[in-house]
């Protein structure tokens, strides 16, 4: 008897840009890509059919010489928050490069 093995479809949107995508890992997960709507930012993506709305936060304090992510208009950005229609939401914090000197 062959017995079929099941490929799972998990359908993906982006809010910021409309990009749609398709992943069939079994295991939960969630998709990144990058955003031309955001910068270039990598944004989480949104499962199929889930209303949510996808807003970078700005970084506010002082980045002085530090490496930090950038989002359109090449402003810094600290996180991107995926707020869902049933009041609940997700954060992705962008921290700082950590650079290193050695002599």
């Amino acid at each position: 008897m062959n017995i079929p093995i099941l490929q799972p479809n998990h359908h993906w949107r982006c809010d910021g840009c409309g990009f749609e995508d398709v992943t069939h890992e079994a295991r939960p997960h969630s998709r990144f890509h990058p955003c031309p709507a955001m910068g270039g930012l990598a944004v989480p993506m949104v499962r199929g059919g889930i209303k949510a709305r996808v807003t970078a936060v700005e970084r506010e304090d002082y980045v002085g010489d530090e490496t930090v992510q950038t989002g359109a208009g090449g402003r810094p950005v600290m996180a991107v928050i995926t707020e869902y229609e049933d009041g609940s939401n997700d954060t992705t914090v962008y921290a700082p490069l950590a650079e290193a000197k050695a002599e």
